[in-house]
């Protein structure tokens, strides 16, 4: 199993980022994902949530109407548009899977990607 993030990076107060995670290794189109991050010397908080169609999107207060979570089921990949960043969007983003199977869910996490949000 594998997640892939990438699209990190240093960008400037009121710009822009997308960033991606390339998954494999389980079955994609039945797995909820979801991008969360964590900034040093803070605990990682959840930032949107897609469903496994896709139907169904949710966001954290702090970004809510910056940022839009997409997929792609045909080419496993997931997406975060980034607009608007501030300086406190700095953090490690990570993507998250949760895969459903026959009883319950098994979880996956990416690597992160660092966006440094800085003038």
């Amino acid at each position: 199993v594998q997640l892939v993030e990438s699209g990190g990076g240093l960008v400037q107060p009121g710009g822009s980022l997308r960033l991606s995670c390339a998954a494999s290794g389980f079955t994609f189109s039945r797995s909820d994902m979801s991008w969360y991050r964590q900034a040093p010397g803070k605990e990682r908080e959840l930032v949107a949530t897609i469903t496994s169609a896709g139907g169904s999107t949710t966001y954290a207060d702090s970004m809510k109407g910056r940022v839009t979570i997409s997929r792609d089921n045909a080419k496993n990949m997931v997406y975060l548009q980034m607009n608007s960043l501030k300086p406190e969007d700095t953090a490690v983003y990570y993507c998250y899977a949760r895969a459903k199977v026959a009883i319950g869910a098994i979880t996956y996490w990416g690597q992160g990607t660092q966006v440094t949000v800085s003038s």
